[in-house]
This record gives C-alpha cells, structure tokens and sequence, in this order.
C-alpha cells in the first residue's frame, strides 16, 4: 500500500515518534507500505515556521535530508492535484490539507491522518 503521511506524522516521525499511535507505527513500519511526503507538508511547514508557531519548529532541510534517506517517496505538487481540490466538499478550510486529500485521489494513495475531520472527505484517507 502507498501511505502519504499528513504533516503532523511526518514532524512526529523525524522527532517525536512517541506521539505516533500504534496503529500509524505499525503501518509505517511496516516494508510492504511505500511512505511518501508531500511538498505540500513541506511548504505548511514553512509557512509556520516563519510565523513562529512552536508546533512547527522544524529543520525543513535536515527534515527533507532524513526522509528521503529513509526512503520516502517525495510527491510534488502538480496542475492535477490543485484543480481536484475544487471539486472537494468544503468539510475542511486548511488549504494543505485540501491539498493532501486531492493528492490521495488523484495519486490514489491512501493518505494517513492524525486529523479525524479528513476522514469525513470520500477519499482513500485513514485516520490513525
């Protein structure tokens, strides 16, 4: 199965892993998943670490360096992915994670969440 984390898995992951559920954990670590990454994720990141937002204190570098050397698969933002988030309901106002729920439909990846209201999009989501 592909898995395309949502933000807070792939910050929990390159720090505080205790904060991943056991279920997410075993998917993860589980070789048979492909695990991607977002530019989405990154450019969220990005956003709130110039905003200051302690939750989001992150080395975007050092983050990017340490997923693609375990083996992430890094997932660009296309045409594709932008014009899919019109279609989408309006059950969720954070733009990224608009985003990442267009990227699972188009990509058909199942895209694992920690955000529960995500869950409610008809998509190929988990919520862990």
């Amino acid at each position: 199965m592909r898995l395309l984390l949502d933000t807070h898995l792939l910050i929990w992951a390159a720090g505080d892993a205790s904060r991943i559920s056991p279920t997410a954990r075993s998917l993860m670590e589980d070789r048979r998943n492909a695990l991607m990454f977002s530019v989405a994720s990154l450019w969220e990141m990005a956003i709130k670490n110039g905003r200051g937002r302690p939750s989001f204190r992150v080395d975007l570098q050092g983050l990017r360096r340490y997923l693609r050397a375990d083996g992430y698969v890094e997932l660009g933002i296309s045409s594709e992915h932008a014009l899919a988030v019109e279609s989408l309901p309006p059950i969720h106002k954070d733009p990224f994670d608009r985003l990442l729920v267009a990227q699972a439909i188009v990509e058909d990846v199942t895209l694992l969440t920690v955000d529960r209201n995500l869950a409610k999009y008809p998509a190929p989501i988990r919520s862990v």
